[in-house]
């Protein structure tokens, strides 16, 4: 069991929010501002590879931000640890004045910040504050693969050791299959590629038998890959996957939701010293993805439009902080730990 980190309670989450909002509410001359914010443009940590899903759905909100705060977005990207390389770094090393972001994919990093034990503390450090979407999690093959249906894989792992690659070993989809394997009793051996991109190259070259990813990484592929279930208890995104069943019907399993959900995080400390400038920042997000302008770059960039989802920062919280439970929960899946 994970003994270092203490999840806050309900009522210190809502503390917390509490308090910033009255931060927000003091009178100006009572607080640090930032004249005319922002003045300069806004500086971006992806902790994933470039080119990546994250990477696209960055630049297609950033698109349409840029609109409204009149500057524009640079990003850096700090690929390693399962995202904690580029953590560490914004947390670190990136001044916390509120020109300084990051991109993050909740779900995985938040299994890695559960699992690895990073020097920085959420949400102390920083938190979240606008979600963009929700991504189920989904099992993919090849199109020419052997396999038509989610119980051929199944059944394959009850005879041999199935490849699965994932994009890294600590994610939604990664816990998924590993689930889904000790319900089933099929034996699956995830291979992380580190990032969707790559994941989705060894899965259509055959260097595996199947992947585990957010469903908008397949579909993008269109007819080159064939979606065979979704980890969810229902299928938001039939029409674009050929109407792959939610594996939890298929076997009767109870594997819980397992979706990715990315989102742009500030510093703690950057959001309490400025608020006014926070406060432009979030409510300027949250327009974003009513903008028409969003929905024309999202799906030419990004993926299926119905995975878009705007969050709050409560939203965002309470998302991240079930991350870290499903974690705990399935720590010995993911670790090779014994209970």
């Amino acid at each position: 069991m994970i003994e270092h980190i203490r999840m806050p309670s309900r009522r210190e989450v809502i503390a917390g929010m509490a308090g910033a909002a009255a931060a927000v509410a003091a009178p100006a001359v009572l607080r640090p501002v930032l004249a005319a914010y922002p003045e300069r443009n806004i500086k971006v940590v992806i902790p994933t590879a470039q080119g990546g899903g994250a990477d696209r759905l960055a630049r297609s909100f950033a698109d349409i931000w840029r609109k409204s705060l009149n500057v524009a977005f640079e990003f850096d990207f700090f690929p390693g640890g399962a995202g904690q390389v580029g953590y560490e770094l914004f947390v670190h090393k990136r001044d916390k004045d509120g020109y300084n972001l990051l991109f993050g994919n909740m779900g995985p990093e938040m299994i890695m910040y559960a699992l690895q034990k990073p020097k920085y503390r959420f949400p102390e450090d920083y938190f979240y504050f606008c979600r963009t979407d929700v991504d189920d999690s989904c099992v993919y093959v090849r199109a020419n693969s052997p396999f038509k249906r989610i119980e051929d894989v199944v059944a394959e792992g009850k005879k041999r050791t199935v490849t699965v690659a994932t994009s890294r070993l600590p994610h939604p989809a990664s816990i998924g299959m590993l689930a889904l394997g000790e319900a089933t009793g099929a034996k699956f051996n995830l291979v992380p590629y580190g990032g969707g991109n790559p994941t989705t190259v060894a899965v259509l070259n055959g260097e595996v038998d199947c992947g585990v990813i957010p469903v908008a990484e397949p579909i993008k592929m269109g007819d080159k890959t064939r979606t065979l279930g979704i980890f969810n208890d229902a299928n938001r995104v039939a029409k674009y996957t050929a109407d792959a069943p939610p594996i939890n019907k298929v076997f009767g399993t109870k594997i819980p939701e397992l979706s990715s959900s990315r989102a742009w995080a500030i510093h703690a400390e950057a959001a309490a010293k400025f608020p006014d400038a926070f406060k432009r920042l979030n409510e300027t997000a949250k327009n974003v993805s009513a903008d028409p302008a969003y929905k024309e770059v999202f799906v030419k960039t990004a993926g299926p439009w119905e995975a878009v989802a705007y969050g709050d920062r409560e939203a965002c919280t309470k998302y991240a902080l079930s991350m870290i439970e499903l974690a705990k929960r399935y720590e010995p899946l993911l670790t090779a730990k014994k209970k």
